[in-house]
């Protein structure tokens, strides 16, 4: 079974994968903070819709092609996306690595913010493949 894309913006995507089954949200260039906030949000209203039917079901962040994120942004993910993520019941993050410097910070800085927090429990994986990725998050998950 393939990916299927569930929506398109021209800086991500978000995709549903049956097989772990698990929401991508897959970066493809840069994304101002208006539009990292939306795509993210609209993975997560997926995400719960999703949750409904598919249980369980876990979140992948394939950031390959992630540049820096802004210090106001991962402020933003720690103190209230990851929070409604934990509700919906997100308790595993799968990360394919950026290729640039800045985006591994980013990633990185995601990780370190997610482990220090007591509000929530939400763990990080980081992968060089998308196969990979996917493989550590399904037995994650199950």
């Amino acid at each position: 079974m393939s990916d299927t894309v569930v929506h398109a913006e021209p800086y991500g995507s978000l995709l549903f994968c049956p097989a772990v089954p698990c929401f991508i949200i897959a970066w493809q260039s840069f994304a101002n903070s208006e539009q990292f906030r939306f795509l993210m949000n609209k993975g997560l209203e997926l995400y719960t819709a999703e949750a409904a039917r598919t249980q369980p079901l876990g979140w992948l962040a394939d950031t390959r092609d992630v540049q820096a994120v802004k210090p106001a942004d991962q402020e933003w993910m720690r103190a209230d996306w990851n929070v409604r993520a934990h509700n919906a019941g997100i308790r595993h993050v799968s990360f394919v690595v950026p290729e640039t410097v800045f985006g591994q910070i980013s990633v990185q800085s995601y990780s370190h913010n997610v482990a220090e927090t007591n509000e929530y429990e939400i763990e990080t994986s980081q992968h060089r493949t998308l196969q990979e990725a996917k493989e550590w998050l399904k037995a994650a998950i199950h």
